[in-house]
């Protein structure tokens, strides 16, 4: 699956979902992305909540940023340097993140950062819309 074609499926599921929340407040809304709720009440949001796993190890993981308004990519990649395609990277150069190099590919590793999933960062950038969160993620 392309960068592209899980952004828009992922869009389309949030927008879904946020469809069923318009009587919610913001901080309700938020609420509602926490990890226990959306493995109870939207199983089909992520692949990993059939097994109640998290993508990121931590505590108080909250879903609504699944994607970080601080990744960037592009399908048919950014650049390529000794042989190596860059196809996504972070804008905003976590120091936890990291890549995943093959032969020929370099692809952003945001495994071990969690900056989208703390509620405090999601209250400071959130609207409704995510596709309008994300607007400066795909360069496709």
């Amino acid at each position: 699956m392309s960068y592209s074609s899980w952004f828009q499926e992922h869009g389309e599921k949030h927008k879904a979902i946020m469809a069923k929340l318009t009587h919610l407040s913001p901080d309700e809304v938020i609420r509602y992305f926490r990890f226990d709720n959306m493995v109870k009440n939207e199983p089909d949001f992520c692949p990993l909540y059939k097994d109640n796993k998290k993508c990121h190890d931590m505590k108080a993981l909250n879903c609504y940023l699944c994607a970080c308004p601080n990744f960037r990519f592009k399908d048919e990649g950014f650049n390529t340097r000794k042989g190596k395609t860059l196809y996504s990277a972070c804008s905003i150069s976590s120091k936890e993140g990291g890549q995943f190099i093959s032969e020929d590919a370099i692809h952003q590793d945001c495994s071990k950062c969690a900056v989208p999933h703390h509620e405090s960062y999601i209250k400071r950038q959130f609207t409704r819309d995510w596709f309008e969160m994300m607007e400066d993620v795909s360069h496709s």
